[in-house]
């Protein structure tokens, strides 16, 4: 009984060891050139409304293919991607709640982080207090102009009609 033991214990691990070998990795679920992201606010619409207004084309479509309004909401994710010379763009993304799951209605670059080249050292939302119950986005991004420097504040607004405001923090 004692030698079965040990012929099936090795057999078991051997087989584990192989299997291990042979499965190929997972490819990453977020790429590494992210570095910091945050999801935060909340928007609604009657299905009918445009996604984010500077949206590019080729954002994915959560329209109903029937063509029949229907109330959409969800939430905005804020995220930064870091470049090969170091410096980082930001993205915007409304994340819309459909009955599959979660869903990108539109992305979108914020210009005004790109025009400065940053070196984005951290995103933070309003809160951590999880949803809010008014439309809209507010967070907070820390970049430096130059690698040396100490981090300055932006703050990135979406108000009750979806208007987009990128300015430096003003505490």
């Amino acid at each position: 009984m004692a030698m079965r033991r040990v012929l099936m214990t090795s057999l078991l691990l051997a087989g584990w060891s192989i299997a291990a070998e042979a499965a190929p990795l997972q490819d990453a679920i977020l790429p590494a050139s992210v570095i910091f992201a945050t999801s935060t606010g909340y928007w609604k619409d009657d299905g009918n409304a445009p996604a984010i207004e500077r949206a590019p084309t080729g954002a994915e479509s959560v329209a109903d293919p029937e063509g029949k309004a229907a109330q959409r909401h969800g939430y905005y994710k804020l995220f930064a991607v870091r470049q090969p010379d170091r410096t980082s763009k930001v993205y915007l993304q409304q994340i819309a709640q459909t009955e599959t799951g979660p869903a990108i209605a539109s992305t979108i670059e914020l210009q005004e982080f790109s025009d400065l080249k940053p070196y984005v050292t951290d995103i933070r939302p309003e809160n951590s207090n999880g949803i809010i119950k008014e439309p809209g986005l507010f967070a907070t991004v820390y970049l430096k102009s130059d690698p040396a420097a100490e981090p300055d504040g932006w703050t990135v607004l979406i108000d009750e009609f979806g208007d987009i405001i990128v300015e430096k923090a003003t505490n």
